[in-house]
């Protein structure tokens, strides 16, 4: 570093000259300045908040070698691509490369020539690759989607175990963990495999507000999509379901209605999905019908819509998803239908899973708290937020708060199921409270006494199904506390205890799976379309041109656009329309090598305008 150089100083420079930003986003600076003061870093970060920016910058500072973990290959490609179109010395060794251009990647970070090397997790901890590596000047260490790592998370992949050695094969090496969902008992994992106790952790808002929530009992999902697509006529988006075969037949089903859609799948081969991800990237009006086999580290800004045809598996898978809505901060929409049957499959897949069965019980109560955010009575974004550990007001922008059900008073019945937590310990799950309260003498309830309780039976005149929604909807409502990184069972919070005393209030929705009119259906879709942004006339004639020249320029170079532009950089240019190079590379997003090789080509397109 040069002499009289701050780190933040060093950082702010190459934010400006290489990105062509002017400040860094909340949290990056932190994260920035943990990782060039020498401390190992978990950054748990949005999507679309910048997390990689957090450990490209501290290599670009440090010097030598910053090796990259990721567990994609279309992603490395993507990353290494935008960065050399930055004038950033980045490379990428992984199975999509024929031998010679691995071997050509590895000859220049071994002369000293990379500052950034991208690999997937069981290459780089190959004995091979870590016995090269160690001959080498390795600064820095980062390590993307770092809830992979997690034995606890929704993700778990089992060669991101290895990386565990990290910290002793490259001592005093400093370690960068990312991750855009991270529950508390994932974040404390991610700490004991890879950090360890000492590091620095930030955890950044996980609030997305220009996403708007819904989710709807599934009738006729196929009506439901179509009345939702009304709405969304010519916007890119995503549509997830649960099998490989539902995405081809819901594909299918789009294209017979005159949309254009894709499936995407790991059943495809790696050219079919290449395909699809890049008309997916680079044409507009592009519905992708997907497992969650799509999406990981998807960098498109501009999709509007993410709409849940099945249940996502856990509250963090559903994040995750919802998360590739919005990147541009305009308005986006998260539409999500299920139904019971779709709750028997999930169940079933954590049941047939090869995994333990700690991990299969921990995998069932993310998701309960799944499905206590579907049956949420109120602001379905406090139910979210309060998952990931974070308080949130009434949000205006979901369906809880735009078109709420009609809730009933449950006071009684709540004070029921909280009495019956109570006098059995606060220890048990939602299913042996039920049966508490109906007076089922299983031989659990038997064997534990339960039977002699004085809540026992005294639920006979509600169903089951009714008990277990209420049970949902006070864990919802934070009256009822879920132990996902315990046992599982359900205990009192502070607020259980004042509704337990009669302090509080409890309402809730009657019906689980009410029955909408078609009218009030097309309302609350009206309510959550998304409205477009505001432009002058005139600019989405000269931001259409814009795009289509940076189409051009992606496909001669055989990238994604948005590593060419972004849309942010596309719609300052249509507004400010600089006229000289200086000006052009005044636009955010646009630093000096991208000024040099564009700033012709977009100049002589605004002037034209």
């Amino acid at each position: 570093m040069p002499a009289g150089h701050t780190p933040t100083r060093e950082a702010y420079e190459i934010l400006k000259r290489v990105y062509g930003y002017d400040e860094f986003r909340r949290g990056q600076e932190r994260c920035v300045t943990a990782l060039l003061e020498g401390r190992n870093l978990l950054a748990v970060m949005p999507t679309g908040s910048g997390k990689s920016l957090c450990f490209q910058v501290p290599a670009l500072v440090k010097g030598g070698l910053t090796v990259v973990v990721s567990p994609l290959v279309a992603l490395m490609q993507d990353q290494v691509a935008a960065l050399k179109l930055l004038g950033v010395a980045a490379e990428t060794i992984n199975s999509a490369l024929s031998r010679e251009e691995n071997v050509a990647a590895w000859q220049r970070a071994a002369a000293g020539e990379v500052r950034l090397l991208y690999l997937a997790p069981e290459r780089l901890m190959s004995e091979r690759m870590i016995a090269a590596l160690s001959r080498l000047d390795i600064r820095m260490i980062a390590v993307d989607e770092a809830h992979c790592i997690s034995q606890w998370g929704p993700a778990f992949r089992p060669e991101y175990e290895a990386l565990s050695r990290l910290r002793t094969l490259f001592p005093g090496v400093p370690l960068g963990a990312f991750t855009a969902t991270a529950d508390e008992a994932t974040r404390q994992d991610i700490l004991a495999r890879l950090l360890g106790p000492q590091a620095e952790v930030y955890v950044a808002g996980f609030d997305r507000p220009n996403i708007r929530l819904a989710v709807n009992p599934k009738r006729n999902s196929s009506r439901q999509l179509i009345d939702f697509l009304e709405d969304h006529q010519g916007e890119s988006g995503i549509v997830y379901a649960l099998s490989r075969k539902s995405t081809e037949q819901w594909a299918e089903f789009l294209v017979g209605k005159g949309h254009r859609a894709l499936a995407y799948h790991a059943g495809l081969t790696a050219g079919q999905r290449d395909d699809a991800q890049q008309a997916f990237m680079a044409e507009k009006g592009v519905i992708v019908c997907a497992t969650i086999a799509f999406g990981m580290g998807i960098d498109k800004p501009d999709v509007r819509f993410v709409f849940h045809a099945d249940l996502p598996g856990s509250l963090d898978a559903y994040y995750q998803e919802i998360g590739r809505a919005g990147r541009d901060g305009l308005p986006a929409v998260a539409q999500m239908v299920y139904g019971l049957q779709d709750i028997r499959m999930r169940r079933m897949f954590i049941n047939e899973e090869d995994a333990g069965e700690e991990r299969k019980r921990r995998e069932h109560k993310r998701l309960d708290a799944l499905i206590s955010y579907c049956e949420a009575p109120a602001c379905r974004r406090q139910t979210l937020l309060g998952y990931f550990g974070e308080d949130s007001a009434p949000c205006g922008n979901c369906d809880g708060c735009l078109t709420p059900s009609p809730t009933f008073d449950g006071t009684v019945e709540a004070q029921k199921i909280l009495s019956a937590v109570h006098r059995t310990g606060q220890r048990f799950g939602a299913q042996h409270i039920a049966d508490v309260i109906e007076g089922k003498k299983t031989e659990k309830v038997t064997a534990l006494g339960h039977d002699r309780l004085p809540t026992f039976g005294v639920g006979k005149d509600h169903p089951r199904e009714e008990w277990l929604s209420l049970v949902r909807q006070l864990v919802a409502g934070g009256f009822l506390l879920l132990d996902v990184a315990g046992h599982g069972g359900i205990s009192i919070s502070d607020k259980g205890r004042s509704l337990l005393k009669g302090a509080e209030q409890f309402r809730y929705r009657r019906d689980m799976m009410p029955k909408t009119a078609k009218r009030e259906q097309r309302r609350a879709a009206a309510a959550l379309s998304s409205p477009p942004p505001l432009r002058e006339a005139g600019e989405d004639e000269l931001l259409q041109r814009l795009k289509n020249l940076r189409m051009a320029l992606a496909r001669a170079r055989n990238v994604p656009a948005f590593v060419i532009m972004s849309d942010r950089s596309l719609i300052e240019m249509t507004a400010k329309k600089p006229r000289t190079v200086e000006d052009f590379g005044q636009i955010h997003g646009v630093g000096e090598v991208k000024t040099a090789q564009f700033a012709s080509a977009f100049l002589r397109a605004i002037s034209q305008a």
